[in-house]
């Protein structure tokens, strides 16, 4: 056991910074809450500071005092801010503690720190100092960020849990610096442009996914400290790649150890079980109208985005933020005070939660996963919105998968799942999520929802994959769909990496990494993905042979892409598509390619337009539409002709 002295009276808060935080205006608050390594009068310790207004007293104890609860008490701040603070000389990184607690009620609670930078590795529970110091390497990612991370640039986005991407000998996660190498270098490989992680905060239940956060300041220790997850992201960012985590300020666990019941009191959440408790995920329910809460929340989002680089939240569960009623019976639910089922508190909160996030980073990305028809969730609060700058297109994923899942003889009859998107396709800045809850849960992964014979399954999910990366919106895989995985994905288990030697799946997978190289070399498909001019219908009504065929534009005058979807396996013999200009039609990717595991039969090359009127167009191209595809054209440029040479002339002598 280390020898220390007593607690030093010490603050590091000045006046404005606790009217801050009592305003719900502090979003800097990591920068003084919590355990912090600095020099006191010549003494090096650690300052700690804890907000518990309920609280009869707060000590830190910890392994530096021998689990000691009354050596190290801290001081009550005068100001009413319920703040607690004070230094320990001659204690520093590592340092492993919690607070202990007595409350109003005379309970003893032991609870880890909420502004930790570090946490034991679970199952343990205590907190440990630690700071979030890194000699980041990824100036020209950060300089030029907005050219990957703008609202008119591709986002093809991976979805990764970290723990079961891959797990070599089926046990062992992957590090953080394992990943650095192994995940960098596939992504670069797949040509996806952003990759997503589920929650990296630390939590102490591994089959929640990371869902239940007890550490929102605290990447999961279960792979590294947080100097190897920064070196995660710096990696990324070198290789091109931006990242986006999922942020979850919807609702905290119940664990002991945690933010429930922090002081004795409902300090984080509501006290009335109608407000404050989640019947589905039976966790608490943040307090959105408590201003301290709101500075937690909104410094936690911040931090991850200034001391990770992190270049984009998802928030996770945000319809369960809106409602009031979300889940609830009758009688199980309060209204608000205009007697309805908003949450207004919530809806302030993501409100400002946005504004600052894009006022303090505007280079980052926001993106909501939100079921309901909210109005306004991706547009501008100034005009009443949410303002995220994305929303998830849950709508387009049931109905895709749901008109998938039927037998191609019987699609004709379902044609307008897969046209209906497009009435509301450019209400919200929407991006098409195939993400991990589709392939949980009894679900079953994507491969299995498709019909047929094992060709016919592997040809309906590369044509689903074509449809989704060619209609108006950004995209979103889950790990493991980019090579048609064949078992429900399970975080014990991890990917089944052994599939990809196999031809189908190694196809499958080569498909994917050539359309997001498509997806990012072609700007008609992402330029105007929030625009109803970046799309428009070539024939929406070819029901009976089910076939969608469409236009997608870019900024530039002429740069248009066209899209045919094939979704029987029929072959099309003398198909026609109305094209908007005369010319030579370049085929960008076709699905039945043999080397995706397609037939290979149809050569589409290279198409010339016919001038004669088809689809409501002056040409028009005809050629076999192959069987269960996607196929992309695009006019091909004119080669300006080389200047001639000017013929000399001879003096005349």
């Amino acid at each position: 056991m280390q020898s220390t002295s007593s607690v030093i009276a010490h603050s590091l808060f000045t006046d404005y910074d606790i009217s801050l935080w009592k305003a719900g205006k502090n979003f800097r608050a990591y920068d003084k809450l919590g355990s912090h390594v600095i020099e006191v009068d010549g003494q090096t310790g650690t300052y700690f500071s804890v907000w518990a207004p309920s609280a009869r007293t707060v000590s830190v104890f910890g392994d530096f005092n021998g689990w000691n609860r009354n050596a190290h008490p801290l001081y009550p701040r005068w100001d009413s801010s319920g703040i607690w603070e004070g230094f320990i000389p001659g204690i520093g990184n590592g340092t492993v503690y919690k607070y202990a607690l007595q409350a109003g009620n005379g309970a003893s609670l032991e609870k880890g720190d909420p502004f930790a930078r570090l946490w034991e590795v679970p199952p343990k529970t205590a907190s440990v100092v630690w700071d979030t110091y890194f000699e980041w390497e990824d100036t020209d990612w950060m300089k030029n960020r907005i050219e990957s991370n703008g609202i008119d640039r591709p986002y093809s986005v991976y979805e990764v849990h970290l723990g079961s991407w891959k797990k070599p000998g089926g046990t062992t996660s992957l590090s953080y610096r394992q990943l650095a190498v192994e995940l960098v270098e596939y992504l670069q490989e797949m040509n996806f442009t952003h990759v997503e992680f589920l929650p990296v905060m630390e939590h102490p239940y591994f089959p929640s996914w990371g869902y239940q956060v007890t550490g929102y300041f605290a990447p999961s220790s279960r792979f590294g400290g947080p100097q190897d997850f920064m070196y995660l992201v710096q990696e990324l960012h070198k290789a091109g790649i931006g990242v986006i985590l999922d942020w979850v300020p919807s609702h905290f666990p119940n664990d002991a150890h945690g933010l429930a019941q922090f002081d004795g009191t409902h300090l984080y959440d509501h006290a009335d079980p109608r407000k404050g408790f989640h019947p589905d995920w039976k966790s608490a329910i943040f307090n959105y109208g408590r201003n301290e809460v709101r500075s937690f929340l909104i410094s936690n989002a911040l931090f991850w985005l200034d001391r990770y680089h992190v270049d984009g939240l998802r928030v996770d569960a945000v319809a369960s933020m809106l409602y009031l009623d979300y889940s609830r019976k009758a009688g199980e639910w309060i209204p608000n005070q205009y007697g309805g089922n908003e949450n207004l508190e919530a809806i302030s909160f993501l409100r400002e939660f946005n504004e600052t996030v894009f006022r303090e980073y505007p280079d980052t990305m926001t993106i909501a996963e939100e079921s309901t028809a909210f109005s306004g969730v991706s547009r501008p609060t100034y005009v009443g919105g949410l303002g995220f700058g994305q929303k998830w297109m849950m709508g387009w994923m049931h109905d895709t998968l749901n008109y998938f899942k039927n037998d191609p003889i019987h699609r004709s009859y379902h044609h307008g799942e897969v046209t209906f998107s497009l009435v509301y396709a450019f209400s919200e800045n929407f991006m098409l999520p195939l993400s991990h809850d589709e392939v949980v849960h009894g679900k079953g992964p994507l491969i299995d929802r498709m019909p047929g014979d094992d060709w016919q399954r592997f040809a309906n999910l590369r044509a689903m994959y074509g449809y989704m990366y060619t209609h108006p919106g950004s995209k979103l895989l889950f790990m493991g769909a980019e090579f048609g995985q064949t078992s429900e994905w399970s975080i014990e288990r991890g990917l089944d990496w052994a599939l990809v030697q196999y031809a189908p799946h190694a196809a499958l997978k080569k498909f994917v990494a050539d359309l997001n190289l498509l997806y990012r070399q072609t700007t008609a498909l992402y330029e105007q993905a929030y625009h109803p001019r970046g799309f428009e219908w070539i024939d929406i009504g070819d029901h009976q042979n089910s076939v969608l065929s469409y236009l997608r534009r870019g900024k530039t005058d002429g740069d248009v892409a066209i899209v045919i979807n094939n979704f029987t396996p029929a072959v099309r013999h003398h198909y026609r598509v109305g094209v908007p200009a005369e010319g030579n039609y370049r085929c960008l990717i076709n699905s039945d390619d043999e080397q995706y595991g397609g037939t290979g039969n149809y050569d589409l090359s290279l198409l010339p337009s016919a001038p004669s009127e088809w689809n409501g167009r002056p040409y028009h191209v005809e050629f076999t539409l192959p069987p269960l595809s996607t196929v992309v054209l695009q006019l091909e440029k004119p080669v300006a002709a080389a200047a001639k040479p000017k013929a000399s002339r001879k003096k005349k002598v």
